[in-house]
């Protein structure tokens, strides 16, 4: 008698996933892997030229920081008066930023915040695992891969010290004297008589994300369960009986057993049309990429200027420098003033880290919800899942999320409890 196989839940089941960025490539692999037809829906003409293209590319597993948090309101509004401040604010006509605020503002409180960085240190362990996964199948050379660690230093010895007395993750972070972190990072010199101390993290990595993603595309396209579609824009949900019935898309209506919403910021509004609110809100970030000369004294390290809000991180040739939250809607140009701003700040912590003359300027939005926390798993709808609001740790959770998302479309158990990511928290 022939031994019966037991066989994936999903095996065979059609899934449309909507967004070719970080969170929706990595969420096809895991069920592309678990045996279910995955079909990618891209609005773009190719994937992760979105809010995946030029972030600060950190792989923050250890050191999560949920924006809202006691004390910011205040800090918020002083930064808001610096000439190269980490925040900008343009009020809108437009009622979800105000909800978006007053929710963000239920958040700023120590216990909140203590609570959600719980979480996503849970989280980011299983994001690290992943891409310890991910890692058998797309190699790390294809986009630039460094696990140097992290290097987060500050300048106020007040929160320095608020900083070191955190009890997390201990086992794995070293503090340092202002000349300790100079020693361990040289490309810091020019900032040593301005630091109170620094924390250093092991394990912590760096990458390019759009490299990330382009050798993950190759890798899926060569997968049987897999197919992309690009320039196609999705537009609305049809609704029928409880269940998501197709997508209108630009390419026509498109059809399947499941759907998974992984569309950055555009999920809100597509979420919408199935009646669905999502609390998201555009970040909008900036970077410069610098190219990296013989003669420059790059950071190896990844480093994080804590009152700044600046990250730096050498990507391959070149040097990555990330800051800035802009809460101006869905705009997505450049503001020059931002992008001299940046440049100054860099100028002035790293003068000889990179060739700035020559440095590219990007700026993206990143969509966030009001704790940090994405939202992943189960709609209203029984067949409408949702892997959004990653905000500025799109690449770090990734991993995470996409095996959270394939363990409960499966009905398996997850490897933690998820009321912090519910999207019906």
């Amino acid at each position: 008698m022939m031994q019966e196989t037991r066989q994936h839940p999903g095996a065979g089941q059609q899934v449309i996933i909507i967004g070719a960025g970080i969170v929706g490539l990595t969420s096809a692999w895991w069920l592309a892997e678990a045996g279910y037809k995955v079909t990618v829906l891209e609005r773009n003409e190719q994937v992760a030229i979105a809010a995946s293209y030029r972030n600060g590319g950190q792989l923050s597993y250890r050191y999560v920081a949920p924006l809202a948090d006691a004390g910011v309101p205040l800090k918020a509004l002083a930064w808001m008066l610096q000439k190269d401040g980490p925040l900008r604010f343009r009020p809108e006509a437009d009622w979800r930023q105000w909800r978006w605020l007053a929710s963000f503002l239920r958040n700023c409180n120590a216990a909140s915040n203590a609570r959600t960085t719980a979480k996503l240190l849970e989280l980011g362990e299983l994001s690290r695992t992943g891409m310890a996964q991910l890692e058998l199948s797309v190699p790390p050379e294809a986009y630039a891969w460094r696990d140097a660690g992290k290097l987060i230093v500050y300048r106020s010895p007040a929160i320095f010290q608020r900083a070191v007395a955190r009890p997390e993750s201990e086992e794995v972070r070293i503090v340092l004297t202002p000349e300790q972190a100079v020693q361990r990072e040289p490309a810091l010199a020019a900032l040593q008589g301005a630091l109170a101390g620094g924390i250093f993290t092991e394990g912590e990595a760096v990458a390019d994300c759009h490299a990330f993603c382009q050798a993950l595309e190759a890798r899926l396209l060569e997968h049987p369960n897999f197919a992309l579609l690009l320039k196609g824009e999705a537009r609305q949900f049809m609704t029928n009986r409880g269940k998501i019935s197709g997508i209108d898309t630009s390419l026509g209506l498109l059809e399947a057993d499941h759907y998974v919403l992984a569309a950055g910021i555009q999920s809100r509004d597509l979420a919408a049309s199935a009646g669905i609110y999502l609390p998201l809100y555009p970040l909008k970030g900036y970077s410069l990429n610098a190219p990296i000369r013989a003669q420059d004294l790059a950071p190896e390290i990844s480093i994080t200027d804590f009152e700044r809000k600046v990250l730096y991180a050498r990507i391959g040739g070149s040097l990555r420098v990330a800051a800035m939250v802009d809460m101006v809607g869905a705009d997505t140009r450049i503001d020059a003033s931002r992008i001299a701003g940046l440049t100054r700040l860099a100028r002035e912590a790293m003068p000889q880290a990179a060739d700035y003359e020559q440095a590219t300027a990007w700026a993206g939005l990143r969509p966030a919800t009001p704790n940090s926390a994405p939202l992943v798993g189960p709609s209203k709808y029984s067949n409408l899942w949702l892997n959004v609001g990653h905000g500025p740790l799109g690449f770090t959770f990734a991993a995470g999320t996409a095996r959270v998302l394939a363990d409960l479309m499966a009905g398996q158990a997850p490897p933690f409890t998820l009321d912090f990511l519910s999207p019906s928290r």
